[in-house]
Order: C-alpha cells, then structure tokens, then sequence
C-alpha cells in the first residue's frame, strides 16, 4: 500500500478529479472502508468536509447544498447500511431535481466473497434513488468515474450519481486525476411545442400554467408574468417546490393547495392546463371517494416543457411568439405585515410574526408541515427571499436542508421552519450547524403532535380510538427540545406567547450563529 514518490493511490486521484469537476463540499459521515477517502481530503486542499452524525443529515443537506448553489456537493456514505440511512433524503432529493454525487464505501473486492457483516448489495440498495450508479473496478479507473458522476449530477435540472467505491481502489496506486467530464446541455422546447401553447393561449378559453423548477427563480417568473399580462392565463406553482423566490418585488405565485378539496377549486373552471417543468397536478394519496387526477373532466393537459427541459428559455420564447417580451412583469408590492394583537401562540399569530420579521434576503427552509398552510398568504409581501419545501413527502429534511443551504451561502440568514415531530428524525444536523457555526435560527413548531397525521385520520375516513390517536402524540413524555438543541451547542429557548417569540426571533435574527426557539402552542 506504500505508493512511490509522487505517485496518487485512487483516493487522492478521485478527491483531485472531483475538486476539478468543480465540486468544492463534501458532506460526511465515513467508516473503515472510506479511510483512504478521507485522508486524501485531509491531504488534498481544496474540499470543505462538514461532518454529520446521521447519514439522513448528510444526504439532505447535500440536497440544500444543491438548491442553493447550483452545483452538487459529494456525501461520504458508509457502505450498503450507511447508504441506506441516508435513503429517504436521497428519495427527496431526487424529487426536487437536485444533483448530488455520492461516493459510498465498499469492502475491498477480494473482500466481497467472503460476505463479511457489512456486505450488501450497494448497487441495489442506490439505484432507486439515484439516475447513475457505477462501481469502481480498479485504482485507474475510479478518478474517470468521478468525473462522470459529476457530470451526471450537474446534468439539468439536477441528478442523483452514486459511485461505489472499493476500498482497494482507493489505497492502491492511481495514474492520477483527469479531465472534468461536461455535462450534457439542457434541452430545448421545439417551435412547435411554443407554437401550439401560443396557439391554446390566444384561445381566450379559461387556462392555468402551472409550473416548477428552475422557472420559479425571479427572472423566468417575470418571463411568466408578462405571459399572463398579455393572454390572462393564470400562474400557479406545483403544491412543493425545491426554490421558490418570491417577496416584495417578485412576481407573485400561487400554489396548488395540499388538501384536495382545496385543490379542486382552485383548478375549477379551467379548460387548460399547461405544465411548465411540472407534472399535471394530482392528490398527495388516494382517498375514498375523492379524485386522483385534481384538474376539471372537461380540461385538456398540455405541457410547454418537461422538467429536463429548459424552463427559462422556454418561457421566452413563449413570451416573443405572443409578443409579451416587451411587457412589464407583475410586482408584488412590500406589505408590512402588523404583528398580531393577541398574545397566544397559534398557527395564525406564528405566521404573521414570520411574515413581519423575515429578513432580506432569507433563505426559508420549511418542514412546518400542517403550519406552513398559513404562511404563503401573508409572507408574500415580505422582504424578498428564497423558499424551500420538501419534494418527496419524506419528513426529516428540514434539519439537513437549512444546514445544506447555509453551507451553500454563508452570507444569508436561513430561517428554519420546523414541525416537532418531523423534527425528531434528523435533529442530529443542529449538531453540525453548532460545529461549523451556522447563521441558521429555527422556529420549533411545538405541537406535540403529528399533527398531519390527524388531519390525514379524518380524510381517510379511518375509525380510530384511543389506541390509534395515541399513536399521533408526542406528549408521553413532552420533548424537551431546549435541553436537547443545547446539548449540541445550539442556543435555545422555550417561548409560549407572542411577546416573548417576537423578542426571541430578534435576538436569534441579530446573532451570527445557530439558534432555536420553541413556540409551544
């Protein structure tokens, strides 16, 4: 294992060839088989390594990492089990489009026969979540599948690469890095895709354009909203969205609601709908006696583009083949939301003091879960800011992704809006933000309660005594979540009316790090 002078074992070679693929964050949490890895980190500068205790931190905040700096950071898995601590982040992740190379550990391949505790079917448990899954087979051959994980994972919008990496690959000897590999080009929405969605534009018949991706950044939002000043169709976002960046002097969004009640009327009426980026909306679950399909029988689907295709430049040329380019987008104005009068915490009051004091610029990560129904309305007129909600369904990503996303932009405050119970399966990340001093604040929704699981007892129409409502408390014991957040070197503290919470947030707003407040209510 003694490599000659100057000679790179794989490792150091994939460690240089990822660094020059332009991938500069590696979001870890190793084991015995990953140590060559890690000691080329150490060896090699260039690599930020954010260390985390759960690999469900690791593999959402690469996915926040993603959504926030546009180009995909590296995780650091530990073999088949540690890949699947990390699944359902990775299912997240692949749900809102974002590009994340993992390199997970593997018992060296002479190894593998012998079926040692930890062996596993690495490649199985990885490709459902991921687009690219390889296996390096030798210490020459392992820098040029970095490359090309890196190349997949910044393949428009975003892609999920997973490389597995033997551990004799890595300590043996290496010809050293190579090239980086460039990505495949996003693709283009034909003239006559534009032409027909023009065409069912100037139609005049009642249309909505629903849409995700990269076309809910401001620019292609204004793209949008000339659209709509010229042919009246209406704009609404799909129901979650990786980044939405709305506020004062945004073109303002709507999102097709959760709750498929809801749903139904806001798509009421419309003889159109056209997907930017997004699939045509359907129900979160099945439920009896209720649709799955949320749009009108007597409205027909089209789609401008499909989320591999380029949002942006498609919306363009929408706007110059109905000759809305020259138009001026919709604004939405800054509304200084008054701060509630009452003085006990509720789901309403909560949401107006957000709304109220969310700073410039903030980068929102939200898992409020059944509370984050409040906040659209009056946050639409707050300081312009940047919006992320979970894609996949699976709760435990709000931790992670606000670590991720203040990893990707330390200049920004991150606003963490955090439901309890979602809370309890990633809180290790609080952890993580304390070690690399993280301008993170969250607000712990204190419910307790899964609150969402009430909600979705009553829609099923499901039969439930005591037996089954117990199961959705969190109050046997209560969470004591000051104790827990300081005993990983997070500040902390426990708020129960709207004084005390308005006076937390602006201390916790003022400070540079991490800090949690504790709304009970």
């Amino acid at each position: 294992m003694n490599n000659p002078v100057n000679t790179m074992n794989g490792a150091e070679a994939l460690v240089q060839t990822l660094i020059d693929s332009g991938v500069d964050t590696c979001f870890a949490n190793p084991g015995t088989s990953e140590m060559h890895f890690v000691a080329a980190l150490d060896k090699i500068g260039g690599m930020r390594c954010v260390l985390g205790l759960f690999e469900g931190v690791v593999t959402g905040a690469a996915d926040g990492y993603y959504r926030m700096a546009d180009k995909p950071a590296v995780t650091l898995l530990h073999l088949g089990p540690g890949l699947g601590n990390g699944l359902a982040n990775l299912h997240n992740a692949r749900k809102a489009h974002s590009g994340v190379v993992n390199v997970i550990g593997e018992h060296a391949t002479y190894h593998i026969e012998h079926d040692a505790p930890l062996t596993a079917d690495i490649e199985g448990i990885a490709r459902p979540v991921s687009h690219w899954v390889r296996t390096g087979q030798s210490s020459t051959d392992i820098a040029q599948l970095g490359a090309e994980a890196v190349a997949q994972a910044s393949t428009y919008p975003g892609r999920i690469a997973s490389l597995i990496l033997p551990a004799n690959t890595a300590w043996e000897a290496s010809a050293g890095p190579v090239a980086p590999v460039t990505p495949d080009t996003p693709k283009q929405v034909s003239d006559d895709t534009i032409k027909q969605i023009a065409q069912v534009l100037r139609s005049g018949e009642p249309a909505a354009m629903i849409m995700t991706g990269h076309c809910l950044r401001e620019t292609p939002l204004a793209t949008a909203s000339k659209i709509a000043q010229k042919t009246n169709v209406t704009l609404l976002g799909q129901t979650s969205n990786a980044r939405l960046e709305r506020g004062a002097g945004r073109t303002p969004l709507t999102c097709v609601p959760y709750a498929v009640e809801a749903a139904l009327k806001t798509l009421s009426g419309y003889k159109h709908i056209i997907c930017v980026g997004a699939k045509a909306p359907v129900a979160f679950f099945a439920y009896p006696d209720k649709p799955s399909c949320l749009w009108p029988a007597d409205c027909q689907v089209h789609t401008l583009c499909t989320i591999d295709q380029d949002s942006a430049a498609a919306l363009e040329a929408l706007a110059c083949e109905l000759g809305a380019d020259k138009l001026s987008a919709l604004r939405q104005p800054r509304v200084e939301n008054p701060l509630p009068n009452q003085n006990a915490l509720d789901n309403k009051s909560i949401a107006a003091i957000i709304a109220h004091m969310l700073p410039e610029n903030a980068i929102v990560a939200d898992e409020g879960i059944t509370v984050s129904r409040n906040m659209p309305e009056p946050t639409a007129g707050s300081a312009p800011h940047d919006w992320l909600q979970i894609c996949g369904g699976s709760i435990g990503l709000g931790f992670p992704m606000a670590t991720g996303a203040a990893v990707a932009c330390p200049d920004r405050p991150v606003v963490a809006i955090q439901a309890d119970g979602s809370g309890m399966y990633t809180l290790q990340a609080l952890w993580t933000q304390a070690r690399e001093n993280l301008n993170v604040t969250t607000i712990l929704l204190s419910n307790r309660a899964y609150a969402i699981l009430k909600h979705e007892l009553r829609n099923v129409g499901a039969n439930a005594g005591t037996v089954a409502t117990d199961m959705m408390e969190l109050n046997r014991p209560e969470l004591d979540w000051v104790a827990m957040a300081k005993g990983m070197g997070v500040p902390a503290v426990k708020v129960s009316d709207t004084k005390t919470f308005i006076r937390e947030l602006k201390a916790a707003l003022e400070s540079d790090g991490p800090y949690l407040i504790e709304a009970v209510f």
